[in-house]
């Protein structure tokens, strides 16, 4: 069956969301003609069991919605936030894949995501639901992220797709540290998302 809409998902506890998280999705919007990239805050992800001192769900919603909100193409999806129990992406990627068979999904990882996909649950049907981008960070070299995509394509059956985007050394976690230092996160995060940051004493 011909896919008629290729879609980009963006997923992420986004804690908070920023630069970073919006410039991987526009490149990947305009790298592969997507028809919109879906941001999909992680509702209670494994690897991040111990959330104390975080954002609240609703507050990590509220940051995406207002980070994106003057991009037309980009988009909140809510279908992770719902979940009983942990969120894993093999299942996210399926429903999504049920619900929408029309469309095919590309899956926009981080080179770090990439060097640990194998830990993932079920990584060949995370492949099989969706194909990989793979945006480089960290400074890792590129015939690392190269050889790697090969090697699990292989293993996996799947498409790893490099994006060719700017490594933007910026994390969710030294942003947290700077506003508990109160430093300025100033041009790292929207202006809208900071104010609401400081509004509701996220952080502090």
């Amino acid at each position: 069956m011909q896919k008629e809409q290729k879609i980009g998902i963006m997923g992420g506890t986004f804690d908070p969301i920023h630069v970073g998280h919006l410039i991987l999705g526009e490149t990947a919007y305009e790298q592969f003609g997507l028809e919109k990239v879906l941001f999909l805050p992680a509702g209670n992800p494994p690897h991040k069991k111990n959330r104390r001192g975080r954002a609240t769900d609703e507050q990590r919603v509220e940051m995406v919605a207002r980070a994106i909100s003057d991009n037309p193409h980009f988009e909140l999806s809510l279908v992770e936030m719902n979940e009983d129990g942990y969120t894993y992406t093999f299942r996210t990627l399926e429903r999504l894949n049920e619900e929408y068979p029309e469309n095919e999904y590309y899956f926009i990882i981080g080179a770090d995501s990439l060097f640990n996909f194998e830990t993932w649950k079920e990584p060949e049907r995370i492949c099989a639901a969706a194909r990989i981008v793979v945006a480089t960070r960290d400074h890792t070299m590129d015939e690392k992220i190269v050889a790697e995509m090969t090697r699990l394509s292989k293993k996996y059956g799947g498409s790893f797709l490099k994006l060719d985007s700017l490594n933007i050394d910026v994390s969710s976690q030294m942003l947290r540290s700077w506003i508990e230092e109160e430093r300025t996160i100033k041009y790292y995060v929207p202006n809208r998302v900071i104010d609401y940051i400081y509004e509701n004493r996220i952080y502090r």
